[in-house]
Order: structure tokens, then C-alpha cells, then sequence
């Protein structure tokens, strides 16, 4: 029986940094990188894969050569994705990670997979398989990583953060459905055209009456007039300032304070995507 190590990379943090202690703690196993690739990352997701795979001196795997975002939009009639209707998890993140190991797996070979799933993230799961010979390790939980020593890992390292943390909170699609209203302004600020792309998308899915917007409550168009735009940048502030003056004074704590400790994000995220 042959024995495979995969371990998926989605273009953020926790991922990358498990990538970099399997390669330390355990330099023995011979572990394939991939990456499911939606068609529509940030290119600064790009730039930080290029980044580690220096690290890890060999290359990461690009799975969805041929079915990204849009061949599956059309397959949903122009129906966006959404937190109710995830088929861009099931389609672009899943399928494609199980196709890529399905040989191996029927052929009844042991197929070890590694989840960033931190020890402070109690409220995740990780894949379940649902096939004997799949099985899924939690390297983090076990060995009492947070997501200081997340940020340590790739520090340490020489790989550092992805530069989109600067202004977002998540990897995954461009237009990913989770962001917050903060997020999309500064979306518009950074890529303006992913954000005029992602108008379109919604108009359209709109006129095939899907239901859903971008983001809930309100489309794109009305999100990004000026005088909305500036109510979503004083809103966050208020809650920034909110969670200063709560804040306990420690020197050792990283005065940054990042989108998803200002709205919480238990259960708001995507696994797949966004570790």
C-alpha cells in the first residue's frame, strides 16, 4: 500500500504557515502542495504562493486548470454563490481536491490530508472524508498552535503574512460573499477593476433573478455610491474605537487590530478557502 501526504494551500496564513512546520517538524514525508485556484484570487495571492513555494523549494499544484468561477456560474444559470447556496465551496474548492485523489484512494492507498485548523479555533471542523483510507490531521490542534504562533511560524521563516492582510481579512475569491461592507469599500480602493467585475456578475445574476447580492442587504451599485462608502468607513472606525477602549493594556500584544476581532467570525468563513 502506497502512502500519500497532501496539503492544501489557499493563498492565507494559517495554510501557509502549517506548510512551513510540516517542512520543519517533519522533513521525513514527502508532502504534495496544492492549491484550488477559482480562477478570480486577488493577485496578491499569487505573489504570496511564489513567495512560500521559494520557501518549500518545490512548487505547489494548481488544481482547476480548466473549470474556474465562470464555467460553474453558467452551470448554476447565473445564480451566485452565497452563505445559504455554497456551490463555489462544492465546485471550485472540494470536487477538485477529491478528483485529484481519487485514484488514489480507490486503489486503496493511504491518503494522510493536513488542516490549518488552529488550537484557538474550537468552533471548526475540518473535510470530512467519509472514506477509511482518507484521513485528516489537525497538526495545529494537536500541538497547541494559536494564531500568534501562526504568525511566528512564517515570520520565523522568512515568508511573512500575504500583503492583502493589510485590508482584508480572507483569501478566496476576489468577490468572496463573507467579506464585510469594509472590505468591498476597500476592495473598490485597492482593485478597482475585481470590484467593477464583481458589479457586473451581480447585475447579471440579478436580471436571472437570482436573490442574492454580494453583499447581504444591499447590491454593489448602492454600496458603492460615495456617500455610502463614507458611512461604511466611519461605522468601522466607531467599532475599531469600540474594541480599543476594551482592549486590556499588554505590551506584548500587536496593537493591530484586524477586520475579523471587530465582527467576530465564528462561522462566517469558509475552511476551504480562507485558512
Amino acid at each position: 500500500m502506497t502512502e500519500r501526504h497532501v496539503l492544501g494551500i489557499s493563498g492565507g496564513r494559517d495554510s501557509a504557515a502549517l506548510a512551513v512546520y510540516m517542512r520543519q517538524q517533519h522533513p521525513e514525508l514527502d508532502i504534495e502542495y496544492f492549491f484550488t485556484d477559482t480562477g478570480k484570487e486577488l493577485p496578491e495571492v499569487y505573489e504570496f504562493l511564489g513567495r512560500l513555494e521559494g520557501f518549500l523549494g518545490k512548487p505547489i499544484a494548481r488544481l482547476n486548470p480548466e473549470r474556474d468561477f465562470d464555467f460553474w456560474l453558467k452551470e448554476y444559470k447565473d445564480f451566485l454563490p452565497s452563505p445559504q447556496t455554497r456551490w463555489c465551496t462544492k465546485q471550485l474548492k472540494i470536487k477538485p481536491f477529491e478528483t485529484w485523489v481519487k485514484t488514489s484512494v480507490q486503489r486503496g492507498d493511504q491518503v494522510h490530508s493536513y488542516v490549518a485548523i488552529r488550537s484557538d479555533e474550537d468552533y471548526r471542523e475540518g473535510y470530512v472524508s467519509g472514506q477509511s483510507n482518507l484521513k485528516v490531521h489537525l497538526p495545529f490542534r494537536e500541538a497547541g498552535i494559536d494564531k500568534a504562533g501562526v504568525t511566528e511560524l512564517l515570520e520565523a521563516a522568512g515568508v511573512g503574512l500575504p500583503s492583502y492582510y493589510r485590508w482584508r481579512s480572507r483569501s478566496g475569491c476576489t468577490f468572496c460573499f463573507y467579506q464585510q461592507k469594509i472590505e468591498w469599500a476597500r476592495l473598490l480602493d485597492e482593485h478597482p477593476d475585481a470590484f467593477e467585475d464583481a458589479k457586473r456578475y451581480e447585475k447579471n445574476a440579478l436580471d436571472h433573478g437570482s436573490p442574492f447580492t454580494w453583499s447581504q442587504g444591499e447590491s454593489l451599485e448602492d454600496l458603492s455610491r460615495p456617500e455610502r462608502l463614507a458611512q461604511i468607513r466611519i461605522d468601522h472606525d466607531r467599532r475599531v474605537e469600540r474594541l480599543k477602549r476594551k482592549r486590556l493594556i499588554n505590551a506584548l500584544q500587536d496593537e493591530a487590530i484586524e477586520i475579523d476581532e471587530v465582527y467576530g467570525s465564528a462561522g462566517k468563513m469558509c475552511v476551504t478557502c480562507h485558512k
